[in-house]
């Protein structure tokens, strides 16, 4: 071995060596777990009795599981309701925060703070907030003359509507952010330039704003795309998964296969059917998004 490759060798040596801890939690716990599941999801499994083989089982057990096919509804429903109104909210917080005026990094700090919340009161508060009887958003809707108020997470109707409130007014500090960093390498020139031209302020948003900030708008999309199909956690505190099943979302029903039912096959399943569906709409996100640019 020649000096220069031994040089090489040990410069390699000394950065794996830096980046092998990582990959030995990475793979310990996520790289082995996902193994695991998608094993898993050929299998019956009930945690205590051997595995039994029965191979797309569990798969075709989920075309006729009406309450699988209630979850994934529920879970689309809350996917194209979040995801665009978390978006435009964020983005125009982003605008409104990015000019200078009298206290705006305590209007920056107050936007974020929701998402660094604990999750367990932001759900509490929630549900005080919008109680049937006597919480104040019914109160105030009772004085301005409206009879008869929503039940809200009490109600079939109204349930996944107020769990969705609660997913954007936690979420949209985070993103803001996010439109903020990338307001920030928005050249001010241009801005100066449109309005020499006589640009009006929504014009200048149109053609100067909203094309710059595609980059940041689509690592939005994404990030808000994945995250919502991933809801649980507010739905576990606000709802448990009711009234009825009008909350119920495919994690959510992943949670009660495998730690309710004891069913880990079957929720190991279902698991692998929500990452597809996950990674089938981020490709297409991907795509659109290369048309979009050429498009802008």
């Amino acid at each position: 071995m020649t000096a220069s490759a031994s040089k090489a060798l040990k410069s390699n040596a000394i950065a794996y060596s830096f980046i092998l801890p990582n990959l030995v939690i990475f793979a310990v716990f996520t790289l082995v777990p996902i193994a695991f599941a998608f094993a898993l999801s050929f299998m019956k499994w009930d945690g205590a009795n051997p595995m039994v083989f029965v191979g797309l089982g569990n798969f075709s057990r989920m075309l006729h599981d009406e309450n699988f096919r209630i979850s994934l509804l529920n879970t689309l429903y809350f996917v194209v309701g979040t995801v665009p109104t978390t978006l435009v909210f964020s983005l125009l917080l982003a605008v409104l925060l990015n000019r200078e005026f009298v206290g705006r990094s305590f209007f920056r700090a107050a936007f974020f703070f929701p998402f660094v919340a604990s999750l367990v009161a932001v759900s509490v508060v929630f549900n005080m907030m919008f109680f049937p009887s006597m919480g104040p958003v019914n109160n105030i809707l009772r004085a301005i003359g409206v009879s008869n108020p929503p039940a809200w997470s009490a109600s079939v109707q109204w349930a996944m509507p107020t769990v969705m409130m609660a997913y954007v007014w936690r979420s949209v500090g985070y993103y803001m952010i996010i439109y903020l960093a990338a307001l920030q390498g928005v050249p001010h020139e241009l801005y100066e330039a449109a309005r020499i031209d006589g640009a009006t302020p929504g014009q200048c948003f149109r053609k100067i704003t909203v094309p710059l900030l595609t980059p940041a708008t689509f690592l939005v999309t994404i990030l808000l795309t994945i995250a919502s199909f991933k809801i649980f956690d507010l739905v576990l505190v606000m709802t448990g998964g009711g009234p009825g099943r009008a909350t119920n979302v495919l994690v959510y029903t992943i949670y009660d296969s495998a730690f309710l039912s004891f069913e880990y096959g079957y929720a190991s399943a279902q698991a692998m059917v929500l990452f597809l569906i996950v990674l089938a709409i981020t490709i297409l996100q991907f795509r659109g998004e290369k048309k979009w640019v050429a498009y802008l």
